[in-house]
């Protein structure tokens, strides 16, 4: 079919809204100050389209104050991409798109346009987007006052999708303790420009606070805080601002040492709530972080936590100014969405009366999974479950009553871009799309947490942009999976069909690509159902030489959100030398292209050894820890520790190709041995 043109079909919106922007000094001193109108339409126009793809121009028009570096952001409904775009630069292509200025065009003056354009791709309707946004700010026509909330839950699911800078200004120690760098303007511009709306602050306090009983906070330390915070809100990130590991260090001795602990809680938020009280009500506060209490668990933590949280409430409304209906927001004990906890805090809340106030939860997974434990090593129908009950808990106690719900931690335990797969890669991409997914089916706001392992704070670049590009599609819409993101073939072998189960998550399977080229279905694989047989010919041409590892990585393509990515692995099964060693082992390993699914441990009696006594199958990072460029699986001294001294422990790895290898570790007094089967 020749390219259809399609001519004068247009859309044209506008912004209009005034943000407040931070009047900075050179100093750590930051306030916020006036009022900068910024507004702008946009005229959107398709100038051509063809079967699959077509051809738009983007005209924004500056209404409000002059602009000197700009970004518009805008999200289609039917998965249309942007394949090449000129006049601007595209840091997004799918889900929500983003188009960047040029060097040469970052100024717009009042009044004044810039254009751009794009070549795109689509499937379906290909309908126009439903708004668009310049530096953040919805573009509707008309530049009115800074933005305003009727109550609670309509300033939380403005604050959707967040972002955590973690393990920074909550860091024991100083700012940059714990390996991250300062923070900058330009990190949180480069947060707001990936999408995120707002940030949670997470800030420790204890070690700038003075003695009672003024409990005097470090005014270079408030300083430094209210610098962050003006940079976040001048760059149209809504800010939650908190007390964070205070709640380890010594809010749980609430129990122990009431008056004391209290008297310097209610201090440090009546300083803190006195210092932003006149700022604007993008700035919230969150009351602390996990909130735990020695000795007192239950009941018994369900009334310290309301104690707490009531002076919190108490404090920072008494300051006055914006702070009398500033958004404050309520954690669980522990940030636990067990049943008894979300009735605990509802009661807190309704005795409130208060439609400012919301709540927030913290959810890394269901445990075993998320740190690989007790064999839970795929997204199954178990951690699915506990996924969903979590939140519909929060959903139906808290949501359906007019409580918002911040999931003000998110991710999966442990995982970091230095160290090897603690849970298999495909199946943590299952998990984190499934989450938002649920997230958005249940009205809770998310907020990722970010210790520097997402976002490359030295380069404002993102360590792994597939899974960002996953994050930033989830916002709007599903992706498709299949049932595995591996298959497997063994050196020698013959190889055959293979099989995957296809997850369509409500979409429609659109067929498998590799690199730009299109499989052919019927030919290089078949659909029956949601069977998807891949052909033998077709993976020996893509194995090629058959060296170990990847040799070719297929996408399974679907009508919305981000293509599924299948690597196509060769392999023998691994093999383990002898090693010997004091408090651990190195075990010297030839790993032949395969990867360690999870490691089961026992005694000859068949009883189970390690740290986990309840389960055989150890912890990842704990009882085991392969390097796979390195070629060794190491056996910590967590494990070692843990073993009986003078009896020999099976350890059975468990590799994803489905073969397993046995291996001896037997610790005597202060050596310990390990011996290949």
């Amino acid at each position: 079919m020749s390219p259809t043109p399609v001519r004068g079909r247009r859309l044209r919106l506008g912004v209009i809204a005034a943000i407040a922007v931070t009047t900075m000094t050179s100093g750590l001193v930051g306030a916020v100050g006036a009022q900068a109108a910024q507004g702008c339409e946009v005229e959107y126009e398709v100038t051509g389209q063809w079967p699959g793809g077509f051809k738009a121009d983007v005209e924004v028009t500056n209404l409000g104050d002059p602009v000197d570096g700009w970004n518009v952001e805008w999200s289609w409904s039917d998965g249309q991409s942007v394949s090449n775009m000129w006049n601007a630069k595209v840091t997004n292509a799918s889900g929500t798109v983003r188009a960047e200025n040029q060097s040469y065009n970052a100024k717009i003056d009042t009044g004044g346009s810039v254009l751009f354009g794009f070549i795109g791709s689509w499937s379906g309707a290909n309908a126009d987007p439903g708004e668009f946004r310049l530096n953040g700010r919805l573009c509707d026509g008309s530049i009115g006052e800074p933005v305003e909330w009727d109550n609670a839950t309509e300033q939380v699911a403005a604050m959707e999708p967040g972002w955590n800078i973690g393990n920074t200004l909550d860091a024991l120690g100083g700012e940059t303790n714990w390996g991250n760098p300062l923070i900058t303007e330009e990190l949180l511009q480069t947060v707001r420009a990936s999408g995120y709306k707002s940030i949670r602050l997470p800030v420790t306090w204890d070690e700038f606070t003075g003695p009672a009983p003024d409990y005097t906070i470090d005014p270079a330390r408030m300083d430094r805080v209210a610098q962050v915070v003006d940079w976040a809100l001048a760059n149209d990130l809504q800010v939650m601002l908190n007390l964070h590991h205070d709640s380890w260090m010594w809010l749980d001795e609430l129990p122990n040492d009431h008056d004391n602990v209290m008297a310097k809680f209610e201090a440090m938020w009546t300083q803190i709530a006195n210092r932003f009280k006149d700022y604007p009500a993008e700035l919230s506060f969150e009351s602390n972080n996990e909130p735990q209490f020695v000795g007192a668990e239950g009941a018994a933590g369900d009334a310290y936590n309301e104690e707490l949280n009531l002076a919190f409430y108490d404090v920072v409304r008494g300051t006055g100014g914006g702070n009398a209906d500033r958004l404050l927001i309520l954690p669980t004990l522990n940030t636990n969405a067990a049943q008894e906890r979300l009735d605990s805090l509802k009661a807190t809340i309704d005795g409130l009366d208060d439609d400012m106030v919301g709540a927030t939860i913290h959810y890394y997974g269901f445990w075993p999974f998320t740190v690989n434990i007790a064999g839970f090593t795929t997204y199954d129908q178990q951690v699915a479950d506990d996924l969903v009950g979590y939140f519909q808990r929060a959903n139906d106690t808290l949501v359906d009553n007019g409580i918002p719900v911040i999931v003000g931690e998110w991710a999966v335990f442990n995982y970091s871009h230095w160290s090897p797969e603690r849970i298999e890669y495909g199946e943590m991409l299952k998990f984190f799309e499934a989450l938002q997914f649920e997230a958005r089916d249940k009205q809770l706001t998310t907020m990722l947490w970010d210790a520097g392992q997402f976002l490359n704070r030295e380069t404002l670049e993102w360590r792994d942009a597939y899974i960002a590009e996953r994050f930033a599609s989830s916002w709007s819409t599903r992706s498709g999976t299949t049932s595995f993101d591996r298959i497997y073939l063994e050196k020698a072998g013959t190889v055959t069909d293979e099989s995957l189960t296809l997850n369509r998550n409500g979409l429609d399977f659109k067929g498998l690509w590799h690199g730009d080229k299109k499989l052919v279905q019927g030919t290089d694989y078949t659909v029956s159902g949601d069977t998807l047989t891949i052909k033998a010919a077709t993976l020996t041409r893509l194995a090629g030489d058959r060296a170990y590892g990847v040799n070719a990585t297929i996408e399974a393509r679907f009508s919305k959100g981000v293509p599924w990515r299948i690597n196509v692995i060769t392999y023998d099964t691994p093999v383990l030398s002898d090693a010997t060693g004091t408090t651990s082992l190195a075990i010297p390993t030839r790993f032949n292209g395969d990867y360690i699914a999870t490691m089961e441990a026992r005694y000859a009696d068949g009883t189970n050894a390690g740290p986990a006594s309840w389960t055989p199958y150890q912890e990842s990072g704990v009882s085991w820890l392969p390097d796979y460029e390195g070629g060794t699986i190491a056996v910590p001294d967590q494990f070692v520790s843990a073993i009986r001294d003078g009896e020999p422990v099976t350890i059975t790895y468990h590799f994803w190709d489905g073969s397993t290898v046995n291996y001896t570790v037997t610790k005597s007094g202060t050596t310990v041995t390990g011996t290949a089967s």
